[in-house]
């Protein structure tokens, strides 16, 4: 049984939450979100809390269970407080720079690299600091990791993108004799 699927989801202040037919609707202050379930596991609305019930014993339903609970979660704590992440460049003359809806980066390539921004995305490039914001965790979780996929931190300068609190091991390179 899922511990997480059994607690019921407090549902905070001037957030709405609705279920029609398997698709979950939750809006809050800074926005709405939607994501549709599989049929197996019944969500309930009941006043101020939200609870997951599963229909039938399956080992995959089961698993699906605290899973759902975690995503409703999410899509909760995104409409009220939304999601961040921080990448940092680093390395000599490499930039970024949003323009319209795409991200330019000078990455060392011998061309810039265009990065198409998802629609429900914030982002902000200052000097080395990329911040990535938005109400889908998901989504801001992928995208800074496409990003990040573009150029790795190498372990013996460090330049590349790497996450706000990522701790990259050094190593040490050649030694002259």
């Amino acid at each position: 049984m899922s511990r997480i699927g059994k607690k019921g989801i407090v549902i905070p202040e001037k957030t709405e939450v609705s279920v029609n037919a398997g698709v979950v609707s939750i809006k809050g202050p800074r926005g709405s979100l939607q994501r549709s379930f599989r049929p197996d596991i019944s969500i309930a609305v009941d006043g101020k809390q939200v609870s997951l019930s599963v229909s039938k014993e399956n080992k995959q339903i089961k698993a699906l269970w605290g899973t759902y609970a975690s995503h409703i979660k999410n899509m909760i704590k995104g409409v009220n407080d939304g999601f961040e992440k921080k990448l940092i460049l680093e390395g000599v003359g490499f930039k970024s720079q949003v323009s319209g809806s795409k991200l330019m980066l000078a990455l060392g390539f011998s061309h810039p690299v265009e990065v198409e921004i998802p629609a429900g995305l914030n982002i902000k490039a200052q000097k080395n600091l990329l911040t990535i914001g938005g109400l889908d965790k998901e989504l801001v979780g992928a995208f800074s990791a496409k990003v990040r996929a573009l150029k790795k931190p190498e372990p013996y300068k460090g330049k590349g993108f790497r996450y706000f609190n990522e701790i990259i091991r050094r190593k040490q390179g050649k030694r002259s004799v």
